[in-house]
């Protein structure tokens, strides 16, 4: 082949390059000149799940092009892939397959909250509660603009409905979910980790911040939360301004279920232990106190004879 020939050959450059299943155009971006979306609300944490992330990209290639819109100064914006990217950085790419969408700010915003939703397998009560609120921001925008058609069901429906009606939940349990952006950190990761139930963190969004940092610190102290009622009870006090430390600690003294430790056995585990004579509940419970018991009695007589 002549020099002149090599020098004219384009890239090859297949239709999976250029277009996804729905037809719209795919091209490769610089993973550095995309930024994240403003506020994102959805953690990108380098855990398991991302290193294998990583390595599927470094062996198979990113099989899905995220999603960006182009800014004002010439770079991206996130819509739908921060993960992927982060996994890409981390297999080592330099570039990213992406579709470049044309989107008003309340436009990108739904869509970054839509496909979030669709596409995470765990999505945390924090995640949800910024989401929501910021997708609930923007259609309300949206509501309020003239030139916009594509919702008409916000002037049928409140904006916490329509938001329910895109994830599966109904516009009260939307506006719960908003009501934890007003949590202090320290409970709202309580409720991320498991150690608070949903509904009681909801009446406690209603308290000052100062006395979630009250009721925080006891919470620490006794390892306990309050439950639902005192949740109420709390929120009621603090709406009629009578709600202070001493109180808080009265209320929090008051006997509830979970200040009485569980522990929660596999009793698949168990059940070839226990003899043929042990089959209720209370039997087992007094088998295993009895197990304890002796083994304690042996540890301690091995003691003595040291």
């Amino acid at each position: 082949m002549k020099e002149e020939e090599k020098k004219m050959q384009l890239p090859k450059i297949t239709l999976d390059d250029l277009f996804n299943e729905s037809g719209e155009t795919v091209i490769k971006i610089k993973l550095r000149e995309i930024d994240p979306f403003p506020n994102h609300p959805y953690k990108v944490i380098d855990d398991e799940k991302m290193q294998e992330m990583a390595e599927s990209i470094k062996e198979h290639g990113l099989t899905q092009p995220v999603i960006v819109r182009r800014k004002e100064n010439g770079r991206y914006e996130m819509i739908s892939g921060h993960r992927r990217k982060r996994a890409s950085e981390l297999a080592g790419k330099e570039d990213i397959k992406a579709i470049v969408k044309e989107l008003t700010d309340e436009e990108a915003t739904i869509l970054m909250v839509d496909t979030n939703e669709s596409q995470r397998e765990e999505i945390l009560p924090s995640e949800k509660a910024f989401a929501y609120k910021m997708k609930l921001d923007a259609i309300k925008r949206q509501g309020e603009r003239t030139d916009l058609t594509s919702r008409p069901l916000v002037d049928k429906l409140k904006a916490s409905d329509v938001v329910g009606q895109d994830v599966g939940e109904s516009g009260r349990n939307i506006q719960r979910y908003i009501r934890l952006t007003s949590l202090i950190p320290e409970i709202l990761e309580m409720v991320d980790k498991k150690e608070m139930s949903f509904r009681p963190a909801v009446e406690l969004s209603y308290l000052s911040e100062d006395n979630q940092y009250v009721l925080y610190e006891i919470m620490k102290q006794d390892l306990a939360t309050p439950s639902h009622s005192q949740a109420i009870y709390m929120k009621k006090l603090q709406q009629e301004n009578r709600l202070d430390t001493e109180k808080i600690e009265e209320i929090m003294n008051q006997q509830k279920p979970n200040q009485v430790e569980t522990i929660k056995l596999n009793s698949k585990k168990f059940t070839q232990l226990f003899p043929k004579n042990v089959i209720t509940d209370t039997q087992k419970e007094d088998f295993i106190i009895m197990c304890i018991e002796e083994h304690n009695k042996r540890v301690r007589n091995r003691e003595m004879t040291l």
